[in-house]
C-alpha cells in the first residue's frame, strides 16, 4: 500500500486534494498538519474525510514545519486520536506522553536527516516498546550499505516496520518496501511538493514502478549511476516490461565510485539480475566482471552487467548500438562490404561512450581522431585504442567524414551549447550526437542546416536499451514503444503535434 503525503498551507486545498487522491485510487493519505499556515481545524479535515488518514504534526528538527509550541502540537496529536483517525504519527521521544485511545493505530517514528545510525536494531527495539503498532525509521543513506542494513531490519522485524533510507541513494528502500514486509510506503502527491529527500511521486510509484504488483517473484533490474535522477532508462524498460507482461522492475540506483564494488557484490543477494551501467562507472565496471565479452574488454568499459549463478557478466551495448547506427548511415552511399573502411572520424570526449564508439570505429578500419577538453585523457585513450589525439582547439581544422559527440555538451538544461562550430560543418560530414535529451540538440540543428546526415542520441539510446533488454529478459525489445516513450519524455510537445 502507498501512503500519499499531503502538505498544504490551506485547509480547502488539503481537503480538495485528499478528495481527488481517493477518487484516483489512493488507499491511505498522510495529512501533514504542520504545513497548515493558520490554526488547525481538525473538524474540517477529519469529520468528512473521504478515506483513511495518517495524522502527522512534524517538528522542524524532524524535517517538519511546525512553528508553534510543543504543548500545542501534543494537544493536536491527542485530539486527532480522540477523533478516531486511523493512524497517528508520534515521534519516539514523546510517545510515552501520548497514550493509546480507541482504535487509532500508533506509528512510532524516528528521523535522522544526516546519517543512518550504527545502532538500528537497538533503536528499533526501544521504539517497539513504546506501544507501537508500526515502527517507522527514516534515515539518510550515505552509502548503499545503509540500504542493506535498513532492508535487513525491516525484513527481520517482529513488529510491522517501515524502514526508509532518504535521498537518491535510498530510493530502493521505498520501492521495495512491500516486498520486504512493510505495511506501507510513502510517496508525495506532486513532484513540486517533496517533503523528504528521495520521496517519489505517487503516480510514479503507482504507474511506472507498479508498486502494488511487486512480489517475491519480481525480478529486479536497474541503472547504476551518480547522479541517476535524470535517467530515462527506468521509464522505457518498465513500460516494455509492462507491455510484454514480464514480472520485472527496473530501478534507479545512485551509487558513488567508492561504493560501486560493494554495490555489485551485494546485487545477487538483493535479487538484482541485471544492470545498465553509466557515468561514472563504465570503466570501473570491467574490474567487477568475472567474465566479459571481447568487445567490452577491448573497449575497457562495460555498460551492462548480468548476474547469473554467482557470475558477473559484462557487455557493451553502447558499442553495438553505435555501430548499427553508423553502418546503416554509410551503407546508403557506400555500397561496400566494409562501408566504414578508410573514413576519418573525429570523436569528441574521452568518457565511456566515446571509448566504445572509437574502439568500434577502429575495428571497422576507420582513422579515428580523439579530442577532449582534457588533452591528457584524450592521449591516454588514443594510446590504448590505437587512435590519434588532437588538441581540443584543433578540432575544427580536421578533414573528417564523421563527427561523433560523446560529451554531455548540449544536454538538458544546457541546450544552447554545442561542442562544435556550425561554420565548420558541411554536407560531406555525417554528425552523430550521443546526447538524447533533447533529441534535437544545437549540434543536430546546426548539422541539419548544413545539410549533414545525422544520427541522434535517441537512435543510439533506443538501440542500446533494446540490446540490454534482450540480455535481461531473453526477449526482443518493443523498440517502437521504447522510441515513442523516450520521445514523449524528452519532447512531449513534438510528439503530440
Amino acid at each position: 500500500m502507498i501512503c500519499v503525503t499531503l502538505g498544504r498551507a490551506r485547509h480547502t486545498r488539503m481537503i480538495a486534494e485528499h478528495q481527488f487522491l481517493v477518487e484516483q485510487g489512493a488507499e491511505l493519505v498522510e495529512l501533514r498538519l504542520d504545513y497548515i499556515g493558520r490554526a488547525v481545524s481538525l473538524k474540517r479535515l477529519i469529520d468528512a474525510r473521504p478515506g483513511p488518514v495518517v495524522v502527522t504534526v512534524r517538528r522542524r528538527g524532524d524535517g517538519g514545519r511546525w512553528m508553534k509550541t510543543e504543548a500545542e502540537r501534543m494537544t493536536l496529536l491527542r485530539s486527532a486520536i480522540a477523533t478516531g483517525v486511523e493512524y497517528v504519527d508520534i515521534e519516539a521521544d514523546v510517545a510515552a506522553q501520548i497514550p493509546r485511545y480507541g482504535t487509532t493505530k500508533r506509528i512510532i517514528s524516528y528521523h535522522d536527516f544526516q546519517e543512518t545510525p550504527d545502532n538500528l536494531e537497538d533503536l528499533h527495539a526501544a521504539m517497539a516498546e513504546e506501544d507501537a503498532d508500526i515502527v517507522k525509521i527514516a534515515t539518510m543513506a550515505n552509502s548503499f550499505s545503509d540500504n542493506l542494513r535498513m532492508m535487513k531490519l525491516v525484513k527481520e522485524a517482529k513488529v510491522p516496520t517501515i524502514g526508509i533510507c532518504m535521498g537518491e541513494t535510498g530510493m530502493i528502500t521505498r520501492i521495495m518496501a512491500d516486498r520486504l514486509g512493510s505495511p506501507f510506503t510513502y510517496a508525495t502527491f506532486s513532484k513540486d511538493k517533496k517533503m523528504a529527500p528521495g520521496l517519489l511521486e505517487w503516480k510514479e510509484m503507482k504507474s511506472l514502478y507498479r508498486y502494488n504488483e511487486i512480489n517475491e517473484d519480481t525480478e529486479i533490474f536497474g541503472v547504476v549511476a551518480d547522479p541517476v535522477a535524470h535517467s530515462h532508462s527506468p521509464l522505457i524498460h518498465n513500460k516494455a516490461f509492462e507491455q510484454q507482461g514480464i514480472n520485472a522492475r527496473y530501478l534507479p540506483f545512485r551509487i558513488t565510485k567508492s561504493d560501486f564494488p560493494n554495490f555489485v557484490n551485494n546485487c545477487d543477494e538483493l535479487g538484482i539480475r541485471g544492470l545498465s551501467v553509466t557515468i561514472p562507472h563504465k570503466e570501473h565496471a570491467v574490474d567487477e566482471c568475472t567474465q566479459a565479452e571481447s568487445s567490452a574488454t577491448g573497449i575497457g568499459a562495460v555498460n551492462t552487467l548480468i548476474f547469473h549463478e554467482k557470475e558477473v557478466l559484462g557487455y557493451n551495448t553502447d558499442y553495438r548500438a553505435a555501430m548499427d547506427c553508423i553502418e546503416e548511415l554509410f551503407k546508403v552511399d557506400r555500397k561496400l562490404e566494409r562501408p566504414m573502411q578508410g573514413i576519418t572520424a573525429l570523436v569528441l570526449g574521452a568518457g565511456g561512450v566515446s571509448r566504445a564508439i572509437a574502439w568500434g570505429l577502429k575495428q571497422r578500419h576507420c582513422e579515428v581522431l580523439i579530442a577532449s577538453r582534457t588533452l591528457e585523457r584524450a592521449q591516454i585513450m588514443a594510446a590504448e585504442l590505437g587512435c590519434r589525439a588532437i588538441e581540443w582547439d584543433e578540432r575544427h581544422d580536421q578533414r573528417i567524414r564523421l563527427l561523433v559527440n560523446g560529451t554531455p555538451v548540449g544536454m538538458h538544461p544546457d541546450v544552447d551549447s554545442s561542442p562544435f562550430k556550425a561554420s565548420a560543418l558541411n554536407q560531406f560530414v555525417a554528425v552523430f550526437d550521443t546526447v538524447y535529451n533533447p533529441e534535437n540538440t544545437l549540434l543536430i540543428k546546426d548539422a541539419r542546416r548544413a545539410q549533414c546526415r545525422v544520427i541522434t542520441g535517441i537512435d543510439m539510446f533506443v538501440r542500446q536499451a533494446a540490446y540490454q533488454y534482450k540480455l535481461f529478459t531473453g526477449k526482443e525489445a518493443p523498440m517502437q514503444l521504447m522510441r515513442d516513450t523516450i520521445k514523449q519524455a524528452t519532447n512531449p510537445v513534438q510528439l503530440n503535434n
